[in-house]
């Protein structure tokens, strides 16, 4: 069985995309950027096309020729468009990589692309390069985006584009233009090395077309006003979840703010009051969390009648997935439901959302349906980097939680015998850069891409039950797909983060990373006095509460005995990326987990009498 999107779209190219894009919109708010608490600064549509077009004659000035690659370091900001499009206007295919990682990790990506120019955004990251430019041959340029040029750095953004200014006459303009619109719709645009949960990262080739042909699809799909839409740009732009995304808000003409800082978010959404945002699940836990915090931490009447709210919603919520329209006692119910409660989580969004999009890992559907029922919509879609990325996605008119949705416009999509995704279309990679034998590996002989998820097809919705390489299979034989389950532990107030282990063990375990600012009150009620988390953590009652809660939550999965976690060990610091836990993209690196904790995780096997 074969689930496929609508007609594919006509080939393009983003080069074609963005002069469409700023012949079509004059926006004084193009992009924002935050200066200060409550104050942005803004750059035009015209004044962003004059930066591209100086930027772009800068570098081949420089001495860039078309097919050159060029390296960016940069969390989200105007200065990553427009290095962007400067980059592809150029004829340059460019190379983004992710500002977290260390020094040691962005040699590979600088070398195996051959980069010859790297741009960074401040001193950390030109001392980064710096650290390791010995180690990189090719590299023949390093341009700061800060305003003085800094050690480290040959030359700042502004200066460069001072370059391309000197040269620019209304003559060398109109064929710079001319120049790259004759960019080919399978040309290069750019090379992303793959976060990874194993192994060196390998360089995805994504054409022009397959990231024109996505954007082109995903218009059809999600309900955007055209140069009415306001959107917040926070996921990492190197990532093409948001970089897609970022195209998509050119193409709509919508106002982009971007926030540098995840950690700013929910201040920036009351600033910027955006209408749509992409995010990844890890947004919607912490919101759905301090949504119940906020609630248990308030008087008995404000919490009476927040759950009464929750459970008036989620009737409403079931009656509105099953195609009825509430009627009656329970639509005045919701309707109060919302002034009283669910006004106040809508505010916290700046009172503008009309929609979320969810993508990069599953998203809990307790979570999805709680911020449906608040009037709150999350559409989960569902891709991978070399797929450019959305193979599938929710949308109004057709929505279902705990999928992620249908295939887009082009887009086929089908099941392998042992449950894998397959998919085929525009959006499917040109390959690995240097790796043909990966690349052989991915793409059959019939174009279809392997994804490494297990997934089913319901009536043309895709359902991921899991990553193929994360199935934990038990000593006993029994398989476990871990993320539904580790997702469903989330829903729990006291529970941050959660990781199941078990593979070739008799039995599985959990380790979780509590929520603390819960745990921590909830101790303070109990009369639990405690000076430090790790001795906190080390307390039996702890223990037992942390256990009675997991156990709670697979109760309500109803999770069979072998699927079970038979123990569960508390940590003290979130898995991050700087450890080598979690992939830039927010995902677990399971073996990495399984290696860093492996004498604590040992040990819960040795304590246990379990068979």
């Amino acid at each position: 069985m074969i689930a496929q999107g609508g007609p594919r779209p006509a080939p393009g190219t983003l080069n074609q995309l963005f002069f469409d894009a700023m012949a079509a919109n004059d926006r004084p708010d193009a992009m924002n950027y935050r200066v200060a608490a409550g104050q942005w600064r803004s750059i035009s549509h015209r004044d962003t096309e004059r930066r591209v077009r100086h930027l772009s004659l800068g570098l081949l000035d420089l001495g860039l020729r078309p097919g050159d690659r060029a390296a960016l370091i940069s969390e989200n900001r105007p200065e990553w468009a427009i290095v962007d499009f400067a980059c592809l206007t150029a004829r340059l295919a460019d190379v983004p990589i992710y500002p977290s990682l260390p020094a040691e990790q962005v040699v590979h990506p600088i070398n195996d692309s051959g980069a010859v120019a790297i741009f960074v955004s401040s001193e950390t990251h030109a001392a980064k390069v710096a650290s390791i430019r010995t180690q990189c041959p090719a590299l023949r340029h390093v341009i700061s985006f800060t305003a003085e040029r800094i050690d480290g750095a040959d030359l700042t953004l502004a200066e460069v584009e001072a370059r391309g200014a000197a040269i620019d006459t209304p003559e060398r303009a109109a064929q710079w233009k001319v120049d790259a619109l004759a960019v080919l719709p399978d040309d290069l645009a750019t090379l992303i090395y793959t976060s990874g949960t194993t192994g060196l990262p390998k360089g995805v080739m994504l054409t022009h077309d397959n990231i024109y042909s996505n954007v082109q699809a995903s218009m059809t799909v999600l309900p955007l006003h055209l140069g009415k839409e306001v959107a917040l740009s926070f996921l990492p732009l190197c990532h093409i979840f948001e970089r897609m995304g970022d195209y998509l808000y050119w193409a709509m003409g919508a106002a982009i703010y971007y926030v540098e800082s995840f950690d700013i978010v929910p201040i920036c959404l009351q600033e910027a009051r955006p209408t749509f945002a992409m995010s990844v699940p890890r947004l919607y836990e912490k919101m759905y969390a301090r949504a119940f915090e906020n609630a248990l931490a308030s008087g008995a009447l404000t919490k009476r009648v927040f759950f009464w709210a929750r459970a008036v919603a989620d009737r409403w919520a079931d009656a509105k997935l099953s195609g009825h329209e509430p009627m009656g006692p329970l639509a005045w119910q919701y309707a109060l439901a919302q002034k009283l409660v669910f006004s106040k989580i809508k505010t916290r969004t700046g009172g503008r959302m009309r929609f979320f999009v969810s993508g990069g890992a599953p998203l809990s559907p307790e979570i999805n349906k709680f911020f449906y029922a608040a009037g709150l919509t999350i559409l989960e879609g569902y891709g991978l980097t070399e797929t450019s990325p959305v193979i599938g996605v929710n949308s109004p008119t057709a929505f279902r939680i705990g999928t992620i949705g249908k295939p887009i416009a082009g887009v086929e999509v089908q099941i392998a015998a042992d449950g894998e995704v397959l998919t085929r279309g525009p959006h499917v990679m040109k390959g690995y850069w240097n790796r043909p034998d990966a690349t052989a590996e991915a793409i059959d002989a019939e174009g279809w891409f392997h994804t490494g998820d297990i997934g089913v097809l319901e009536d043309g919705y895709l359902r991921i039950t899991d990553r193929k390489k994360d199935i934990i299979v038990t000593a006993g034989g029994k398989n476990i797909a871990p993320q539904p389950i580790e997702n469903g532990f989330k829903t729990n107030k006291y529970v941050s983060q959660a990781v199941m282990i078990g593979d070739k063990r008799k039995f599985p375990v959990v380790l979780v990373v509590p929520e603390f600012a819960a745990l921590e009150r909830w101790a303070a009620l109990h009369n639990i006095y405690w000076s430090e988390r790790a001795q906190l953590l080390q307390m039996p009652t702890i223990q037992q509460k942390m256990t009675k809660e997991i156990a709670e939550e697979c109760a309500k999965m109803k999770l069979a005995s072998f699927e079970t976690p038979k123990k569960v060990a508390l940590l003290e610091n979130d898995f991050t990326v700087e450890r080598g836990e979690l992939t830039p993209t927010l995902k677990v690196k399971r073996r990495v987990i399984d290696k860093t904790y492996a004498a604590l995780i040992d040990g819960l096997y040795l304590s246990s009498t379990e068979e």
